[in-house]
């Protein structure tokens, strides 16, 4: 039987971002819908569609729901694969609204282009790097694409580490820490989404494609 999300920790996030983000800031294809996002034998399954003459995929976030500063994050995903595809595992600062992006700060956890096969993204963005992913690395794991795999972050009040099947990958410390390097002593929300085109999934899309679906076997938050 399929289950349903739980609204108590998890949000949807519907529409194309206008007024206020058109195109979630991006200049991303999709139009979120809760259609889109499904729970099926114990997996997370977000879709990403298209008709005619729209893409439909879905988004959603613990905004106010669950917030919190430090700790271990860990998702198990499979990837969908296909140019104009933009999978993404990541957090924002709970102060967006009163500070906006990106002096709120964001981890990128996880982002996957699939205009770029068996690359994965791990970013931090600051007001220090704003506009420039300069605190970033790619990792290229040619069997990416193939079943699940864990991705992780280890965040504690001086550094951020990310690792790929346990492997350490990169690791954030700037040595001067002040509101400009490290806005991440503050609680974040979570965010999964499967973004499609915009700046940095697309320009170009492959409509043979769909549907796609990003599967999440679990995300899980542990010692905050």
């Amino acid at each position: 039987m399929d289950e349903a999300l739980n609204t108590s920790l998890w949000n949807y996030e519907l529409g194309d971002g206008c007024p206020n983000l058109c195109g979630w800031g991006n200049n991303e294809r999709q139009v979120y819908t809760k259609d889109n996002v499904a729970l099926k034998d114990g997996n997370l399954i977000i879709t990403a569609t298209k008709d005619s003459t729209l893409y439909q995929s879905g988004r959603i976030t613990t905004q106010n729901k669950f917030e919190f500063k430090y700790g271990e994050i860990e998702a198990r995903a499979k990837l969908p694969k296909g140019a104009g595809l933009w999978p993404a595992i990541w957090m924002l600062g709970n102060d967006i609204k009163e500070i906006g992006w990106p002096a709120c700060g964001e981890i990128d956890i996880m982002e996957y282009v699939g205009k770029n096969p068996h690359e994965i993204h791990t970013t931090l963005h600051t007001s220090d790097s704003f506009g420039k992913s300069i605190n970033t690395k790619i990792t290229t794991i040619e069997t990416i694409e193939e079943g699940f795999h864990i991705y992780k972050a280890k965040w504690t009040e001086n550094e951020i580490a990310f690792y790929i099947d346990d492997k350490e990958v990169y690791v954030f410390s700037p040595e001067v820490k002040n509101n400009k390097t490290w806005p991440f002593n503050k609680p974040f929300y979570l965010i999964l989404n499967l973004a499609i085109g915009g700046d940095f999934g697309g320009p170009d899309v492959d409509d043979t494609i769909f549907p796609k679906e990003f599967i999440l076997d679990y995300i899980k938050v542990t010692g905050y």
